[in-house]
């Protein structure tokens, strides 16, 4: 298991900012009759866990979670993964989130219903009891007065 070696938490910060910085893209503005103009130099890109792993220099993503685990800088690594979850998560709020629903899925995300009943607070058995009040019931049409 070969991991990158970072000497400083400082380092690995940086790192992992100039990932979040490199995925936005490349572009440069050219006026063009007067008018600014966005010239792309290069794509900007979806922010991935796989993505963040190979920018950070681990060679498989087993690597890079086991470095969150028990790396000496894990706690980064997990803030850096959160800073990928909350772009997928931005992506909910867009016409179709499909994509990312399925991405916050594999990442651990689990869809919880509004449905608070369980199977300790249903009602197994039903008792009825009929109270009378009033004046009994006529038994037949004989006893009816009016």
């Amino acid at each position: 298991m070969l991991q990158p070696t970072f000497k400083t938490a400082r380092k690995l910060a940086e790192k992992a900012d100039d990932y979040f910085s490199y995925i936005e893209g490349e572009y440069y503005l050219e006026t063009v009759a007067g008018k600014d103009k966005k010239v792309t130099d290069r794509e900007a890109e979806p922010a991935t866990i796989a993505g963040l792993a190979l920018f950070l220099g681990f060679n498989s993503r087993q690597d890079f979670e086991d470095y969150e685990q028990n790396g000496e800088f894990g706690y980064l690594i997990k803030r850096s993964r959160l800073r990928v979850e909350a772009l997928y998560e931005r992506k909910l709020h867009q016409q179709s989130p499909s994509g990312a629903i399925f991405a916050l899925k594999a990442l651990g995300w689990k869809e919880k219903t509004d449905d608070k009943t369980t199977a300790s607070n249903t009602i197994k058995s039903l008792k009825i009891e009929i109270v009378i009040t009033g004046p009994k019931p006529a038994e037949s049409e004989k006893e009816v007065v009016m």
